[in-house]
């Protein structure tokens, strides 16, 4: 598939959706979190929407340097303005880990979010500390000037639980417990957590910004 071919399309249909930008995902659980954070504001596309089917090069070691990656990515190749996400779970105790690696933790899996979390647990088995945060790093890059764009970061920080708890959410959700709360993001349930998570925060910066 030829990327450039779809940019005269996209221009003509954000002038017909309005306020339209595409978040970098095909991710449903990202997708939901993002639009129910930013309302009506905005018209938000996904990589599907606009019939982006190449697989987008994630090849940094830094969550700035994968959502910086995504967001020019489109911008150049199907002419939208364009927001793209890298978020990793930062553990204390082990250095910082999963981090960039956050979705692949586990040995040869891709997005294996109970494989990913039982290889945390077990780390962490023997460890008092369990001090983590949440950390999204949100990449803007404009179709106008894609040698340009502005980031934006959220933290949440918490405490990696001893067993998972709740139903809800996805990813590391049922065992990482915000701070000022004593359940996991999983049972806390989505309403609580699109209010106070990382990508919530980041979310906030960027729409601040857009409404400028």
């Amino acid at each position: 598939m030829n990327p450039s071919s779809h940019t005269a399309h996209s221009a003509a249909e954000v002038e017909q959706q309005g306020r339209a930008i595409v978040f970098a995902t095909n991710n449903s659980h990202k997708l939901d979190e993002i639009r129910a954070i930013l309302g009506d504001r905005f018209k938000v596309l996904s990589l599907r929407d606009i019939d982006c089917h190449v697989d987008i090069p994630e090849t940094a070691n830094t969550l700035e340097g994968n959502a910086i990656q995504k967001a020019r990515y489109i911008a150049e190749h199907y002419g939208y303005d364009c927001f793209a996400d890298d978020t990793g779970l930062e553990v204390t105790a082990l250095g910082g880990e999963p981090g960039v690696h956050s979705a692949r933790y586990a040995d040869g899996t891709d997005h294996d979010s109970e494989a990913n979390m039982q290889k945390l647990l077990a780390r962490l088995k023997d460890k008092d500390d369990r001090r983590a945060q949440f950390r999204t790093v949100i990449c803007l890059a404009r179709k106008s000037d894609i040698a340009d764009y502005t980031l934006f970061e959220g933290i949440v920080r918490g405490t990696i639980a001893k067993e998972k708890q709740g139903s809800s959410g996805f990813g590391y959700d049922p065992i990482f417990v915000p701070e000022g709360y004593d359940e996991s993001f999983a049972a806390l349930g989505d309403e609580v957590k699109n209010r106070i998570s990382h990508r919530a925060r980041a979310v906030a910066k960027l729409a601040d910004y857009l409404k400028q």
